[in-house]
């Protein structure tokens, strides 16, 4: 039986991070990962969406140049191509982690890692008919989609018709005809790509808005933009059956029924749990997730859960911050995490950025809090960029304490942008002191320093 310090099991952004920070700190460490290192965000997920959402804006841009001075003509989009760049790029990113554990001493099985019990000497993992052992243990096993008791689905994903977001970045070529049951980050973004490069794409949704509890303001924005690029929103309905080429759903109390060359199942996410032997040492979950604390601790000593697993904030850069938490207090470090101040983003055109509070959420929480709503109209760079745009700065301000407490935006940039709200909301930082910090101009940021005088 071979001996560790630290076994991880599973080999995502929390896993890889874990173990990367582990062996940095003198902890001999082992991940086991039954797939390619990288997890579902770099290698079926974040990274390959992205790369395929970037190919859509180029071939868009050409389409309205004539607004920018900028003429165009017979602009083609190929898909397959697009397909090869984007798994080039994730090869070589998996590439790089596997060198970085390579350096790092880490040692990586590929295989399920089962929890068999714990005794003296640690925690006993099996893979492949072999036994490990470690005193110190981190599940990071990730989530998979949840698939909902659809008449038909089942069916559907046998055939072909219906797919995941696993699936869908590998499609050979593009559908006729799309239909998107969920308008959360993965069924908005999959949208805007297939929408920009032929797709006639309908999303639908049971509930009454998009992007589920991000702020209306800002997702009205995204909403209103996808609807005058082509894509049909089928809001508070649900689908009750799927058939040989099409979706049924219900829609204010009628079935109704459309067509569909592809179904894309993206209601959300669910932790990773089963068969991997959680019972077997007593670990504790709630709503199917592994219970921890702030510090990534479960009940059982020496157990730490992070990223997906935990069921507290599906995003990678998430896992990788709890990765270092979980790590740090393994070594004696005392950190903690605050899910308040995890940054979130649509990566659609426009994008979508939030952080913190909304102020309803602030409101129920009861915090004297305050709004401010601007447009990024009052950039000189938004204006100079974007023809006819509609993106907004929303803010969200305690007035007792006079800090940041929630920050919400759409237009462009917003992916680079949020991490400065967020180290704002981390450090609660005064109102009064963001007013005296200088932004650079023209840039789209200063816009948030501007709406803080709008107060």
């Amino acid at each position: 039986m071979e001996t560790f310090d630290l076994i991880i099991l599973g080999g995502g952004p929390a896993g890889y991070r874990a173990a990367q920070r582990a062996a940095q700190g003198g902890l001999k460490t082992v991940v086991f990962e039954k797939r390619s290192l990288g997890g579902v965000c770099l290698n079926v997920g974040c990274t390959p969406s992205k790369a395929l959402l970037n190919s859509a804006t180029i071939y868009e841009s050409p389409a309205h140049g004539e607004k920018y001075g900028v003429s165009a003509e017979n602009v083609k989009f190929d898909h397959p191509a697009a397909v090869a760049r984007k798994d080039r790029v994730v090869k070589q990113l998996v590439k790089g982690i596997a060198f970085t554990m390579k350096k790092e001493n880490v040692t990586v099985i590929q295989a399920i890692g089962i929890i068999k019990g714990r005794d003296a000497q640690g925690f006993k993992i099996s893979a492949e008919g072999k036994e490990y052992q470690a005193k110190r243990l981190l599940i990071a096993t990730g989530s998979q989609p949840v698939l909902p008791p659809i008449p038909g689905l089942r069916e559907g994903f046998e055939k072909g018709f219906c797919l995941t977001s696993r699936e869908i970045l590998d499609l050979a070529e593009i559908p006729e005809s799309l239909v998107i049951i969920g308008a959360g980050v993965i069924g908005l973004e999959m949208a805007a790509y297939f929408n920009a490069v032929g797709s006639s794409v309908t999303v639908i949704e049971m509930l009454e808005k998009i992007a589920g509890a991000d702020d209306r303001d800002v997702t009205d924005v995204l909403y209103k933009n996808l609807k005058k690029k082509g894509v049909n929103f089928k809001l508070s309905c649900r689908v009750v059956e799927i058939g040989e080429s099409c979706v049924t759903f219900e829609e204010k109390g009628e079935n109704k029924a459309i067509e569909a060359s592809k179904v894309l199942v993206s209601i959300g996410r669910t932790p990773v749990l089963n068969g991997l032997g959680i019972e077997t040492i007593g670990i504790k979950t709630q709503k199917n997730a592994i219970s921890t604390d702030e510090k990534l601790r479960t009940n059982v000593e020496g157990v730490y859960a992070a990223g997906d697993v935990n069921g507290k904030s599906m995003l990678a850069h998430t896992a990788y911050r709890e990765a270092e938490v979980a790590v740090n207090n393994m070594l004696g470090i005392d950190d903690s995490i605050n899910y308040n101040a995890v940054p979130s983003v649509i990566y659609t055109n426009p994008e979508v950025a939030v952080v913190g509070e909304t102020l309803e959420s602030a409101l129920q929480k009861g915090i004297n809090a305050r709004a401010v709503n601007v447009s990024m109209r009052m950039s000189g760079r938004y204006m100079a960029e974007v023809e006819g745009g509609n993106g907004i700065v929303k803010l969200i301000v305690d007035t007792e304490n006079n800090c940041l407490l929630g920050v919400h935006l759409a237009g462009s940039y917003t992916s680079e942008i949020i991490y400065g709200a967020a180290m704002m909301i981390e450090t609660k930082m005064k109102v009064d002191d963001i007013k005296k910090t200088i932004f650079p101009h023209p840039t789209v940021c200063e816009v948030i320093r501007e709406a803080l005088f709008e107060l």
